[in-house]
């Protein structure tokens, strides 16, 4: 039984994943065309984290740390939240969430690299061949003469590329790092981190602040889905597949991810995309295929 629990809890979580991170995007984006990206994200992640912690302590969970796992939750918030998804929100004012999700579909090119240097293991041929087709399909997405004259869409581009580096950074760190064992308390203490330093970041940037009072309802709608299924569910699944399946599985979420975003935006935003854009995608994800279908030494 237990073994059909733990089945069936690894096809939730990756069911999580896929689909509900894939819709994030356009919330992320309904929700940042009327409030500012740090203010938004820290209102997310401290509501999630508190909720978390409410959960947690109901369902008796300990909730004591070591110094270390709360260091090392801190270099994980930061690392996924705060810029992994906080700056990663502020480019989405800049380029469609569709496109967006492409470029992070790039995420498993950067843990690659990063596993390279870290393991300092060989690349196999699979591997190579992913990576060249992955460097062509961003190559044939950045490249477009729509999206390189339009303003402020060349510094978004590169800072969700730095933003994709540092959550592929922060995937390779937890699975490696001293964290509370319990992986829902370590996505509560993740979300209080981050939610605390974005609270910071928005003060820092001097971002005016809009009283939930004001929001629209498509913005309440969006917040409401991002804490809930966005924050507790799917980074909770996540958390819990770093610590029990390999990294480079759950770095397939950048296969359905762009597919949802792409689906959702041009249905509800109605965000087009060039054949050019299209053509760039299907490169790109079979760079992935490739990379992630490799055999695991």
């Amino acid at each position: 039984m237990k073994i059909n629990n733990s089945k069936l809890l690894v096809v939730l979580a990756f069911f999580a994943i896929y689909v509900i991170w894939g819709s994030t995007y356009l919330f992320n984006k309904i929700a940042v065309t009327e409030l500012p990206p740090f203010f938004l994200a820290s209102i997310r992640f401290i509501s999630a984290g508190v909720l978390i912690m409410i959960i947690a302590k109901c369902l008796k969970f300990k909730i004591a740390i070591t110094k270390k796992q709360f260091l090392n939750t801190l270099i994980a918030g930061f690392l996924f939240l705060v810029y992994g998804n906080g700056v990663f929100v502020w480019a989405l004012r800049y380029v469609d969430s569709g496109f967006a999700a492409l470029l992070a579909a790039t995420q498993p090119l950067f843990v690659l690299f990063l596993m390279r240097l870290i393991d300092r293991k060989s690349m196999q041929k699979k591997s190579i061949i992913g990576v060249l087709l992955g460097l062509l399909g961003m190559y044939l997405l950045v490249s477009q003469k729509n999206i390189a004259t339009s303003e402020g869409s060349a510094l978004g581009i590169f800072m969700i590329f730095t933003c994709v580096l540092s959550w592929s950074y922060g995937s390779v760190f937890v699975s490696k790092a001293d964290l509370p064992k319990n992986f829902f308390v370590s996505t509560g203490y993740q979300m209080l981190t981050a939610g605390t330093l974005l609270f910071f970041g928005s003060l820092l940037f001097k971002e005016t602040w809009v009283s939930p009072l004001d929001w629209s309802e498509d913005v309440k709608l969006s917040m409401a889905f991002l804490i809930f299924f966005g924050g507790i569910v799917a980074f909770t699944s996540f958390n819990y597949l770093l610590k029990n399946v390999s990294t480079e599985k759950v770095a397939t979420s950048a296969y359905i991810n762009p597919i949802i975003a792409m689906l959702l935006g041009w249905y509800v935003l109605d965000e087009r995309l060039s054949l050019q854009s299209i053509i760039a995608s299907a490169v790109l994800l079979t760079g992935v295929y490739f990379i992630n279908s490799r055999k695991r030494r």
